[in-house]
């Protein structure tokens, strides 16, 4: 408080005086202000968690950021690959006469032996519609790829050949590998991992922080809708930046959740636990306890998958299907429905191509819970359990994002010093030490969560690790370059 001498005093009892105040009522007043309860409010308990959740938001933003924007540009270039692979490969994917009888599909896949005759018979898609009939033959140089033909299912006749990787094209193939591992292998894995451990986190975050920051009026307006003639500067592109977060959470915690399920250490953390709660992918029987011992050297005729594909359309296993060929006659014929679109088929069967008979049968309806909901995620984050409804809405979410971090990156920007003496390329990080304004019952019960949860998610753990050490050592070592001021050392030594 601050006492200026040409303030007019106040009404007294006895009436109104003018003029400078007397040294007696200056000093009364200051008395008086230092015990009125108007002006003596005690000093708030500092709240350690908004300002710490606003430094690891601050941190994890800047240094996640570019991992989730080449999410973002990869997984926007993937999203409409059905009518990529259709301009690129039309020709193989697809005939213009669709409709009247179609082949023997044993005549299809002599078609396609004829074409490449060598390789083993490993899977059949049967086309219908004016898709073409798919033919793969493995071999050993390819690994997990294979060769498909590509047969006309009306004429039999071969329509062309490309190098797949379970069914998907090649452009297919590399817009995948681009968006999973940058075309790195394994390296690369770590960083669609990385943005996908963190990205849940940064959107929780963001809407903590958001709702804190509205505390005065949380209205729907104000949560969901640009504040309306906010000058330009750093408040403008907060409101930007929050608003589409906000939109945006829901697909973005889909994306974390679904694209962890399939990589490579979260996810397999994921599958042993579904595993362990019986709750992993189901599959049929596929061995036949009554073949006989001789049956185990000879390989499967292509020429009984007419009677396979009958037995497994007689029980009832409707749309698209493939058909795995088996190595030998000692296993059964599986025939699975792959229909992605909602409502999903994935019912599957086993036939025993000697008698053209089921011997086992599991239904998606009877599928675990868990394993619906990865089914239902896997095909939602690939943008076909929708179809092209899916496909927007991934684009849309895709470039909500890009927007969302370069306004980030852009408030960074906005909020560095200016004035001559203090110029500085990016704004000043939040400061250290926020979490001493916790209890500490609460940062006990907080090491122990974020333990946990970087056990069953890795990465997110390690990077956490890697980045509180650097943090702990650079605040050691400006401490210890600090020098005291003479007014500090003064009142610390009493």
């Amino acid at each position: 408080m601050s006492v200026s001498s040409d303030t007019p005093d106040l009404s007294g009892p006895g009436g109104s005086t003018k003029g400078k105040p007397s040294a007696a009522s200056t000093e009364e007043k200051l008395s008086a202000a230092s015990t009125s309860p108007l002006t003596a409010t005690p000093a708030r308990r500092q709240d350690g968690f908004g300002p710490l959740l606003v430094r690891l938001h601050f941190y994890a933003g800047v240094l996640v950021a570019p991992f989730l924007l080449i999410a973002a540009m990869t997984g926007l270039l993937y999203t409409f690959t059905p009518q990529l692979d259709s301009l690129v490969y039309g020709n193989e994917l697809h005939v213009s006469h669709a409709g009247g009888s179609v082949r023997p599909l044993s005549e299809q896949v002599a078609a396609a032996r004829a074409e490449h005759p060598t390789g083993t018979l490993t899977a059949v898609r049967p086309g219908s519609g004016d898709d073409t009939t798919q033919v793969d033959f493995a071999l050993p140089r390819l690994g997990e790829k294979a060769h498909t033909v590509y047969v006309d299912p009306y004429t039999g006749k071969v329509r062309g050949q490309l190098t797949t990787w379970y069914a998907s094209t090649p452009l297919k193939t590399w817009l995948d590998d681009l968006h999973r591992n940058l075309h790195l292998g394994t390296v690369g894995r770590y960083y669609s991992e990385i943005a996908a451990s963190w990205l849940w986190v940064l959107v929780l975050g963001g809407l903590i922080l958001w709702w804190r920051r509205q505390r005065g009026d949380r209205s729907a307006r104000r949560l969901l809708l640009p504040e309306q003639g906010t000058k330009k500067g750093v408040r403008r592109t907060r409101n930007w930046h929050a608003v589409t977060g906000v939109w945006l959470a829901i697909g973005l915690l889909g994306l974390s959740a679904t694209g962890l399920t399939w990589s490579r250490y979260a996810g397999a953390n994921f599958g042993e636990a579904l595993d362990s709660l019986r709750s992993g992918t189901p599959g049929v029987s596929t061995t036949l306890t009554a073949a006989k011992g001789s049956a185990a050297a000879k390989s499967a005729d292509p020429g009984e998958i007419d009677g396979v594909l009958k037995a497994a359309r007689g029980d009832g296993l409707g749309g698209t299907v493939e058909i795995a060929v088996p190595a030998d006659g000692t296993t059964a014929w599986t025939v699975t429905q792959t229909r992605n679109l909602w409502p999903v088929g994935r019912d599957s069967v086993a036939v025993d191509a000697s008698t053209d008979t089921v011997v086992d049968r599991v239904n998606f309806a009877d599928w675990p819970v868990l394993a619906k909901l990865t089914r239902w995620g896997i095909n939602a984050h690939m943008g076909t359990l929708f179809g092209i409804v899916n496909q927007i809405a991934l684009a849309l979410v895709a470039v909500g994002l890009i927007g969302v971090i370069l306004w980030g990156y852009r408030m960074w920007w906005q909020r560095r010093p200016t004035r001559a003496d203090r110029r500085a390329l990016v704004g000043t990080p939040p400061a250290r030490g926020a979490w001493r304004g916790l209890p500490s019952r609460t940062v006990a019960i907080g090491i122990v969560v974020v333990a946990a949860v970087g056990w069953v998610i890795p990465l997110f753990g390690i990077s956490l690790a890697i980045f509180l050490v650097v943090d702990l050592a650079v605040g050691a070592t400006r401490h210890r370059r600090t020098p005291t001021s003479p007014k500090a050392a003064t009142i610390s030594g009493g």
